[in-house]
């Protein structure tokens, strides 16, 4: 599972990370890598909190190819 992190730096110069295949998965950083860091964790803890309570994991998530 790959994830697609887009980051971008904000007026006041904090960093934004957010993961589109995960709507709501969007965090600030002081540094570039620490917002990413921080994206990538919380990513993790939504994709654990969807196991944890039997809830399907979003199918943004996967990319299913056709074997031919």
């Amino acid at each position: 599972m790959a994830l697609e992190i887009e980051t971008e730096r904000e007026a006041d110069s904090r960093w934004i990370a957010d993961i589109p295949a995960l709507p709501g998965v969007m965090v600030y950083g002081a540094t570039r890598e620490e917002a990413i860091r921080s994206v990538e964790m919380l990513a993790l803890r939504v994709v654990l909190d969807c196991i944890e309570h039997d809830e399907p994991i979003p199918a943004s998530l996967f990319s299913i190819k056709k074997l031919v």
